[in-house]
């Protein structure tokens, strides 16, 4: 049985860490972490990211404009920026590597532990991205929540929203989480190799002649 399916568990643990991947790129360049919408003139919706601020107009389309200077961003954005270009480049390491080890490719078919190697260090690699992905979005998230719920700031002014880029990067963390867990289960799973069945069917007719010689008047 693990031979069945033990291709079918590498080729999924693959395409969700592609998927994951991909996601874990868009988010990075996504303008929408955070939402502002202004009650005084509710057709025109602020969002910001990584890289810029950008206002919706019903009328004027969109407009961004970038920031001028990374040490003006606040420390959850900074952090963020970093964080998310180690994720995107540990998941293609991880896609790279992964790929090597996977039992359909026929490069390296003698070397089996070699390709073992690859493979567990591709799911890890799989896991440093998804954890990578998921920390400045949970972070930038949980500093939205701060600053919405802070009695401090006047009620008259206005608070920022989750964006559509958060759950973008959990579901990108998520799948790469995923598909490293699959890769690495690949490699705990035993499996059983012909060699070791013919010596045991080998054994098992020994013991058989001998019992019928002891057996034979």
């Amino acid at each position: 049985m693990a031979l069945v399916y033990q291709p079918m568990m590498q080729l999924s643990g693959i395409l969700f860490s592609l998927l994951g991947w991909v996601l874990s790129c868009l988010t990075t360049y996504l303008p929408q972490w955070k939402n502002l919408n202004l009650e005084l003139n509710e057709l025109e919706i602020w969002t910001m990211g990584l890289w810029q601020a950008c206002v919706f107009q019903e009328e004027g389309g969109m407009q961004c404009k970038d920031f001028d200077s990374f040490l003006a961003l606040p420390p959850e954005l900074r952090i963020s920026r970093i964080l998310m270009f180690f994720s995107n480049g540990s998941g293609l390491l991880g896609l790279l590597f992964s790929g090597f080890g996977l039992d359909c490719l026929k490069i390296g078919e003698r070397q089996q532990e070699q390709k073992k190697r690859l493979l567990l260090f591709g799911g890890m690699l799989f896991w440093i991205s998804g954890i990578t992905a998921i920390v400045p979005v949970s972070w930038v998230a949980h500093s939205t929540v701060q600053e919405f719920w802070d009695e401090n700031i006047p009620d008259i002014v206005p608070r920022w929203d989750f964006g559509e880029a958060l759950f973008v990067g959990w579901l990108a963390g998520f799948c790469l989480v995923l598909g490293g867990s699959l890769l690495n289960c690949t490699i705990c799973s035993t499996e059983v190799h012909p060699s070791s069945v013919h010596y045991a069917v080998a054994e098992q007719q020994d013991q058989c002649q001998c019992l019928e010689t002891e057996t034979r008047p």
